[in-house]
């Protein structure tokens, strides 16, 4: 199973939002790269990064800073946050890194994730959303009555990396993830379901780990409240 820490960005710093309300907000006082630094000091060998800068505004990014965190680790690092055309994926494949995460885009433009999946097979992942199994889009503010198992319906058969599950309701909460429709999603796909959202101590990610079923899990706010120990954490990572 493999371990994602998370950093979100915004603004050049490390964030951490509560239910993906940018007016719920903590800035943590370690630099982007001296955070990624820890991980791979500790011994992570993958990062997950969120710009959100660019999930509001496409003429915001952080790609200074994901580019420093590229040149500077030897992180394998999944980036996403308002990947919403093929420019902006290009974009930051060729920064290098391992992976990109297709989230509105994924939904409201089935033939960019296609194009996109067969271009760069095995370097997209699709981000799933929910709300009581239903998607959000456009960082959470937009609310579909799409299901996410019957989206998945129609990704299932892509050459995508991943596809990473998140239950607003449970980000940021630090309440235990929302484990019956992560495992339910991992169970009707062959495509890896990494664990996202509510995360909040080492048992979580035992429960996790021991249902064999999931390729891998996110850790944020737990991590940066010091609810996890990252050198008992990363006992648990590929």
């Amino acid at each position: 199973m493999i371990i994602y820490p998370a950093i979100d960005l915004q603004d050049g710093k490390c964030v951490r939002l509560t239910k993906g309300n940018f007016d719920k907000k903590t800035i943590y006082s370690r630099s982007p790269l001296e955070q990624a630094k820890v991980f791979q000091e500790i011994g992570f060998k993958y990062l997950h990064i969120v710009d959100l800068d660019r999930t509001i505004s496409k003429d915001k990014s952080n790609l200074e800073t994901i580019k420093n965190i590229i040149d500077n680790t030897t992180l394998n690092i999944q980036v996403g946050g308002g990947l919403r055309t093929e420019d902006t994926i290009k974009e930051v494949i060729d920064l290098g890194i391992d992976n990109a995460v297709l989230g509105t885009a994924a939904v409201n433009n089935p033939d960019l994730l296609i194009t996109m999946s067969q271009k760069y097979k095995n370097k997209i992942s699709v981000g799933l959303d929910v709300r009581e199994k239903m998607i959000a889009l456009q960082g959470w503010k937009d609310q579909t009555q799409i299901s996410c198992f019957d989206f998945l319906n129609t990704i299932k058969n892509l050459p995508l990396r991943s596809i990473i599950f998140t239950d607003i309701n449970k980000d940021g909460m630090k309440q235990g993830i929302n484990i019956d429709d992560t495992l339910k999603m991992a169970e009707s796909s062959k495509i890896s379901v990494i664990a996202s959202g509510g995360v909040s101590n080492i048992e979580d990610i035992k429960m996790i780990k021991s249902k064999n079923k999931i390729g891998g899990v996110i850790v944020g706010k737990a991590i940066y409240d010091g609810l996890i120990n990252l050198n008992d954490l990363v006992k648990f990572s590929a």
